[in-house]
């Protein structure tokens, strides 16, 4: 089997009349924010930003901030201050999930435009909040599901739209990750449903970081996108199979499954506790074939009855990069994920957040494993993966397929 290379597997990045470099601030440059940093780091060099400011509690040093000029790099642990000094026409906000819509609505209120990392917040009102805000602003407002700028999913889209596969059935995704015990205690809000909002009142906030909702949030997104099904109307079932073998409150291991308007199918099954971790991918079932995509890889395999499988790389758009051309252009260049775009994600954000509680798996049911970093252990869920893909494979949950742990687990319905 050939494997044909419909464009470059990373966009380059110089097009157009040469302009000038967009300020950019990034509030959130550790963890996930340290993949920002380096996206930024790249569109610096190819001209088309610049890094004004960088918003963190900690001070990044000389090292972090290799390859700017330090000395043009203001840092504030006050995010509307460093908006205010360094005058930043787009801000990236890769912070804490409950920080997400205050933080939006910060910098709506000074007009800077905004790459908001995903999900855009954890629950569907405070979403319609940040929207609202950015609608009455007037900015643009970018979310950050890297995955929908794969050139790949218009390729499905026609491909199944011209019949390729015949009658579309369904479409199943699987996540089969590993996260160490150490990676639900990064953070206070790390593995948690919700969290005390600091205000000595014993009030609380959502949080919802949960395996569906945060790691592999990227499956049901472009689960989703596949289908068509993305506004906030477009669902009418969401079933959710929510587990957990970590010491966490939120959920590791979870299957949802979704009833679109139009009658499509959708499901997404994903662990964060896999024997051997490998790329998540979405499966497009139809009567005559079938179609797998590889999103992190921009990878596509079509098999259909009849023909050979067909194999294809696509290319992908950066999106900041996309942000920045579409202010260059007066909106002539559309976003590839505005807030509207990700309604229906957020309806099972929404789904999981007022589920019962994740049900906690038997002893029996997973193991302690050594992990990737030195000293450092994991908990494995037993057929983990061979569940996941399954699930993919035939649009069932843990429990249709028969998982001992998942007959007496609890299913919730929204």
């Amino acid at each position: 089997m050939k494997i044909k290379q419909i464009k470059p597997l990373v966009e380059t990045r110089d097009s157009g009349p040469v302009r000038e470099p967009v300020p950019v601030v990034l509030a959130g440059a550790r963890g996930h924010g340290r993949w920002h940093l380096n996206n930024l780091r790249g569109l610096a060099e190819a001209g088309r930003v610049r890094l004004v400011g960088v918003c963190e509690l900690r001070p990044l040093d000389a090292a972090e901030l290799d390859g700017f000029d330090a000395d043009d790099v203001v840092q504030s642990a006050d995010f509307g201050e460093l908006l205010d000094r360094t005058g930043a026409r787009i801000a990236v906000i890769c912070t804490p999930i409950q920080t997400h819509t205050d933080l939006a609505l910060v910098a709506a209120e000074r007009g800077v435009h905004l790459l908001l990392e995903k999900p855009p917040a954890p629950s569907y009102t405070e979403y319609e909040r940040m929207a609202a805000g950015v609608a009455a602003a007037g900015i643009a407002c970018q979310i950050g599901f890297q995955s929908l700028g794969s050139h790949a999913v218009s390729h499905i889209r026609d491909l199944v739209r011209d019949g390729a596969i015949g009658e579309p059935l369904g479409i199943g995704a699987a996540g089969a990750w590993a996260r160490d015990e150490a990676y639900f205690r990064r953070a206070p809000w790390a593995g948690r449903r919700r969290l005390d909002d600091g205000s000595g009142t014993g009030r609380t906030v959502d949080v919802v970081d949960g395996v569906l909702t945060n790691p592999l949030a990227h499956a049901v997104a472009t689960s989703l996108a596949l289908d068509g099904a993305t506004g906030g109307d477009d669902l009418t079932a969401i079933r959710t199979e929510l587990y957990r073998a970590n010491d966490i409150e939120a959920d590791d291991t979870s299957y949802v499954e979704l009833t679109t308007r139009t009658g499509s199918r959708v499901t997404v099954a994903a662990t964060l506790c896999a024997e051997l971790p490998d790329e998540p991918y979405v499966i497009v079932h139809g009567s005559r074939g079938r179609i797998t995509f590889w999103y992190k890889q921009d990878r596509v395999l079509v098999q259909r009855a009849g023909r050979g499988p067909e194999e294809t790389v696509h290319g992908r758009t950066d999106l900041l990069a996309n942000l920045v051309e579409h202010l260059a252009t007066d909106g002539e260049t559309p976003l590839l994920v505005p807030p509207a775009s990700t309604g229906a994600f957020m309806r099972v954000v929404e789904a999981i957040r007022r589920a019962p509680a994740p049900a906690a798996l038997p002893d029996d049911a997973w193991s302690v494993v050594p992990a990737d970093r030195p000293d450092a252990v994991r908990r494995v869920v037993h057929g983990a993966d061979g569940l996941v893909a399954a699930s993919a494979d035939s649009l069932t949950g843990f429990a249709g397929l028969g998982a001992s742990w998942a007959r007496s687990g609890a299913e919730a319905s929204s």
